[in-house]
């Protein structure tokens, strides 16, 4: 993507007026998005895009620009105008790089840019007659379908020199179920690091079916009750609330500043024994998972939390001059239009070992939140909100009835202190993270879990 010479010219000049590291991101990406509605193609949009990211460090102070024009004079002018915002005696530089063995762990059999556009077409078609057909109820259908080949060059004045190839494919599918004037959405997204052999492993149908149900079973549900109450929140995406309420707070993008709920906390019992959390960007082929993160790092398997005891933290190269730690391969950008910082890849509860029948049976009242929507979090305080998208009443250890409407309020620390049983079936589900380094794909999970203690919003006055 760029020569060793350019490389080196490029780095010197970006070291030209001080600072005491330098960095160089190359991207080279094609995306295919297309979006279905009524059964006719809404949008459709192919493109590639490329550009150059340079980023110097001075200290634990950093600057970051960016440019597409990867003409050897423009990215030294780039990397020249840069250093200019960097002030301190100038660093020898003496470059000798070594390329980094790359394990591959996300295999590719079929690349999407191989595969004709009318076979992603009719895919979405069967996704969307198999979503608007499900029920009479289901008044609205649309499909989203994504593939991209992200191609990656990262080298450093340390030395390290790594490329790395990211192809991902996802297709989501949201129904709208409507009766005497509401509505109710139900949506389900799997995704993968995979090629089009995607869709070798997943039933469009099925994506289709799950998303029509969530909104049928919500359309006809009763408005769900309010107040304190023990709540079950099941696996795949219900891992979105660690995921936001501590997932971030263990990111030294507010762990380095003091910021974080969980600053300084290393070795500290920060959940209950039963609790094990994980980040893992070696999956083999998960959404979240790449060789390498943004910094050349090679990706591992964190163990963030261990029976309720806080064990490490998730750190890129800034953050760790900050914290005086290594880098985790955690980081993380969306592109090179933005400068990396410490993200989750995949990241989730370790299995316990309670069936969910005997939870569900040895909870007397209470909220089993089946599917969890969107949110907000502070990642400061841990503070959140989410909205329960499919939800349900537990009386004596029965599933009762459907609810709609719910959302499940507190802080992420005091949660994860009441998670009093944990099952055994974990599962992964695909979202989309934001953070300061842009929007990247991540996996959430967790088997399902029950919080002894939970506020659940919703219509006072039906407790």
């Amino acid at each position: 993507m760029l020569s060793n010479k350019v490389i080196e010219n490029v780095l010197y000049a970006a070291l030209s007026t001080g600072g005491d590291f330098a960095e160089i991101f190359v991207e080279d990406r094609y995306n295919t998005n297309m979006r279905m509605t009524g059964g006719l193609l809404e949008s459709n949009i192919s493109g590639r895009d490329f550009g150059v990211g340079i980023r110097i460090f001075n200290g634990v102070h950093s600057i970051y620009a960016y440019t597409n024009d990867a003409k050897e004079e423009n990215l030294i002018k780039v990397a020249k105008e840069a250093s200019m915002a960097i002030s301190s005696s100038q660093k020898e530089l003496v470059l000798n790089f070594m390329k980094s063995p790359i394990y591959n762990r996300n295999i590719i059999k079929v690349l999407p840019s191989s595969v004709e556009k009318g076979r992603k077409v009719e895919l979405m078609k069967r996704g969307y007659e198999s979503a608007k057909n499900y029920d009479s109820l289901i008044r609205q259908a649309t499909v989203n379908y994504l593939d991209e080949e992200q191609n990656v060059l990262i080298a450093n004045s340390d030395g390290v020199l790594a490329e790395d190839q990211r192809i991902r494919t996802r297709i989501s599918i949201q129904a709208v179920a409507a009766q005497d004037g509401e509505m109710q959405v139900g949506f389900y997204g799997p995704g993968a690091s995979m090629g089009f052999e995607f869709f070798d492993t997943v039933n469009v149908e099925d994506v289709g079916k799950e998303a029509a149900r969530i909104a049928k079973t919500m359309i006809l549900a009763d408005p769900c009750p309010s107040g304190t109450m023990p709540v079950i929140i099941d696996n795949e995406f219900g891992g979105v609330l660690f995921h936001e309420a501590c997932g971030h707070a263990l990111e030294a993008t507010f762990v380095s500043k003091g910021t974080s709920a969980f600053s300084g906390r290393l070795g500290q019992q920060v959940a209950s024994p039963l609790v094990t959390a994980i980040d893992d960007g070696t999956i083999p082929n998960g959404w979240g998972s790449t060789n390498i993160d943004d910094e050349g790092t090679p990706t591992q398997k964190n163990i963030l939390i261990e029976n309720g005891v806080l064990k490490s933290y998730l750190i890129d190269k800034l953050g760790g001059k900050r914290m005086n730690m290594r880098s985790t391969g955690s980081s993380r950008r969306q592109s090179y239009q933005f400068a990396p910082t410490s993200r989750m890849n995949n990241t989730f509860i370790a299995a316990g070992d309670t069936l969910f029948e005997d939870m569900i049976a040895n909870t007397e009242t209470g909220l089993y939140a089946k599917k969890l929507g969107g949110g907000s979090v502070n990642p400061t305080t841990g503070d959140f909100n989410f909205a329960v998208m499919e939800g349900y009443l537990i009386e004596n250890g029965k599933i009762i009835k459907p609810v709609r409407g719910a959302t499940l309020i507190g802080n992420g620390v005091k949660v994860l202190e009441k998670i009093d049983m944990i099952g055994t079936n974990l599962a992964l589900g695909q979202g989309m993270c934001g953070s300061i380094s842009g929007m990247i794909p991540a996996n959430v999970g967790q088997p399902a879990i029950r919080v002894s203690s939970l506020t659940v919003g919703g219509r006072k006055g039906d407790e």
